[in-house]
């Protein structure tokens, strides 16, 4: 299921309407940004961002600050307002809870972040010290509402963390990126908490890992972080996708801690206690980024691998290539024969041909099912292309 999901993700974004806008203009974003060390103190990598996902009390702000302080945790973060799905929820104590968080940072003396979304969010969190702005996923997906932060924070020198749109659109978030950049902010970040979905999975909201990759391809650097709280929906899957985040060279995670998660004002079940959080930390595996690595003898063992695997992609293009032109001469066949162009049983025979070939190569059937299924869809788009050009031509 999990490559069906990629590959449809893949296909549709490659063919909706606006892909001359993704490929044309996304390709070409570079923003000058200021690094991400040089506005967040953080001693290394990765950077901790925690807090209760709301701010309900100034004694249980304090108590929890208090506590993360002691895990050497490099920023808090706490909810002011709350944007719910329906009316008559918590939805935040909003200034009251500036108060609180003022008083907080001041006796810890650490940085603070908070989610903005209106211009009158954004004076009032400055007006009280607030160190960090983030822009929510409900946020990032209307223009209209970004613009307007954008337009309230021209001339004004303060990061701001944008989280990745609800629905998995890149050309929307890239599009909130460059309207805040536009509006002169140069400390940024973006956080990937991941996507909402029909489909069934185990988690809150799917990661769908690729699109914060090909984020990264676009705006190499942006630093990328991680909210594993709204991605897992529940404590027990955070771990994980911790580890998956740093395994993907994350420059940072936002983990939600609460002192009694339990009795928590909203998203109860994904926020764990400090020592949980503890935990969580103590079990990542920091890996090895190649660049910075010393040791000579696994640098050069790893470039002989991607060479190789260099040498095998081509291959297997100039294969799809011979592929390609296999398929236009049988097209041409079905032309001159009057054949249609779609022929079901033929399809289902590749379908499950290549399935079992891959099965008893050991390879994933569902991986190569996927696979097979786009080159279909090529495969169709290219003698539909065929025909249409050989009829212009018979016109002519």
């Amino acid at each position: 299921m999990k490559y069906q999901k990629i590959s449809q993700f893949l296909y549709c974004y490659k063919r909706k309407n606006d892909d001359k806008f993704i490929e044309n203009i996304m390709m070409n974003v570079k923003l000058d940004l200021e690094p991400l060390h040089s506005w967040i103190d953080y001693q290394q990598k990765p950077l901790i961002i925690s807090g209760p996902c709301s701010a309900e009390s100034e004694e249980q702000l304090m108590e929890t600050c208090k506590a993360l302080k002691a895990l050497n945790v490099d920023v808090l973060r706490a909810g002011i307002w709350k944007p719910r799905t329906r009316p008559n929820s918590f939805e935040g104590y909003g200034v009251e809870a500036l108060a609180w968080l003022k008083t907080v940072k001041e006796e810890l003396n650490m940085p603070f972040a908070v989610e903005v979304a209106n211009p009158q969010h954004i004076e009032e969190a400055l007006k009280h010290g607030v160190d960090i702005l983030w822009l929510g996923a409900r946020t990032t997906v209307n223009p209209f509402n970004v613009q307007e932060i954008a337009d309230a924070l021209k001339g004004v020198d303060v990061p701001v963390m944008i989280k990745n749109p609800i629905n998995p659109d890149l050309a929307l978030w890239i599009g909130a990126i460059e309207r805040i950049y536009n509006a002169g902010i140069r400390k940024m970040a973006v956080i990937h908490r991941g996507f909402s979905s029909l489909q069934s999975s185990k988690y809150r909201n799917i990661p769908t890992w690729q699109i914060p990759i090909e984020l990264k391809t676009h705006i190499p650097n942006m630093p990328i972080i991680c909210d594993p709280s709204h991605i897992a929906g529940t404590r027990e899957y955070l771990q994980e996708i911790a580890q998956k985040a740093l395994d993907l060279n994350y420059d940072g995670l936002m983990i939600e801690s609460h002192r009694d998660p339990d009795k928590a004002m909203s998203d109860a079940k994904q926020q764990v206690t400090p020592d949980g959080l503890h935990d969580i930390l103590s079990n990542l595996k920091i890996r090895i980024v190649r660049n910075q690595s010393q040791d000579v003898e696994l640098i050069n063992q790893l470039d002989k691998l991607r060479e190789s695997i260099d040498e095998v992609d081509r291959e297997l293009i100039e294969i799809l290539r011979t592929r390609m032109s296999l398929v236009e001469q049988a097209c041409e066949y079905k032309r001159e024969n009057n054949i249609t162009i779609f022929q079901v049983e033929r399809w289902n025979d590749i379908f499950r041909s290549r399935s079992d070939w891959a099965q008893k190569m050991e390879m994933n059937k569902d991986f190569i099912a996927e696979i097979y299924k786009l080159i279909h869809i090529e495969s169709i788009r290219k003698q539909t292309e065929v025909i249409t050009r050989k009829e212009i031509e018979m016109t002519k």
